[in-house]
């Protein structure tokens, strides 16, 4: 009997097989819950504020829905709407990118290390809510990750040289070009990475920030990498979109400090085992 069952089995899988080499290929998706987003209308113009300029205010999520889709069936929509060229870093520093290890590139992470993201880290390492509020003459940017804030004045020219200090949220002159504002920050902390890929700042890089709110219910954030120590030339990303709440003041960001990370000191121990072993 057991002789028969091994046959009659093995022959199951063979047709099991069979039948499956002719099914056309399966797409799988990693769901998260039950909910299908369901991006937002444009919902009519932008507001403005008294002196004619767009109002970014708002509270913003990343991506076309309006809140946050923890719960999605269906893979994360890209939050990007163009295409951008890859980054055209210097052979150098390229190859000691390519050189760190998993945990070096979790270690440079300020999300744990807890430090502050910088400029462009609250837009571009930050998976939670953006809260924005305008004046005529005043920028003020807060997120929910480790409560970073910014605020800066409209417009502004860069301090004199010997004012500068070197700040995670550095120096930042701003302007207006039609309805988007540009932020241009210089004297940046370099233990703040630009990317999580271990992309690093020096004294030479500057980063240029656009804003623009197409519509009522979207905004877009683009920025532009200057540092000829790292690049070859320089680099833009594409525009990335964030969704209106539907609330400009209603809406509550929650604490979220990150305090006594466990994570770095087995970070530490397993890059030193890493190093080791090279």
């Amino acid at each position: 009997m057991k002789a028969t069952a091994l046959i009659t089995l093995a022959a199951l899988c063979l047709i099991t097989a069979a039948a499956g080499a002719q099914d056309p290929p399966k797409t799988f998706v990693e769901a998260r819950g039950n909910v299908i987003p369901v991006p937002l209308p444009p919902g009519g113009p932008p507001p403005r504020m008294t002196d004619g300029h767009v109002d970014f205010s708002g509270v913003w999520f990343g991506g076309p829905t309006g809140k946050a889709n923890a719960w999605s069936v269906v893979a994360d929509a890209p939050t990007t709407t163009t295409k951008q060229d890859p980054i055209p870093f210097r052979p150098e520093v390229a190859a000691k990118l390519k050189a760190m290890t998993r945990a070096e590139l979790e270690l440079g992470r300020a999300q744990v290390t807890c430090q502050p993201l910088g400029v462009p880290g609250m837009f571009t390492d930050n998976p939670y809510p953006h809260q924005i509020v305008m004046k005529p003459n005043l920028f003020i940017h807060l997120i929910e990750s480790n409560n970073n804030w910014r605020v800066v004045r409209i417009p502004r020219q860069h301090k004199p040289k010997e004012e500068q200090e070197t700040l995670y949220m550095g120096d930042t002159a701003s302007r207006w070009e039609g309805d988007t504002l540009v932020l241009e920050t210089i004297s940046l902390d370099p233990r703040a990475w630009i990317q999580g890929n271990g992309w690093y700042k020096t004294e030479q890089t500057k980063i240029i920030e656009r804003l623009r709110r197409p519509s009522l219910n979207y905004l877009e954030y683009q920025y532009t990498v200057e540092d000829p120590l790292v690049l070859t030339k320089p680099w833009t990303s594409s525009w990335r979109t964030y969704s209106f709440s539907g609330s400009a003041n209603n809406e509550d960001l929650t604490e979220n400090f990150c305090t006594n990370n466990e994570n770095v000191e087995q970070l530490l121990k397993l890059n030193e085992i890493e190093s080791k072993g090279r």
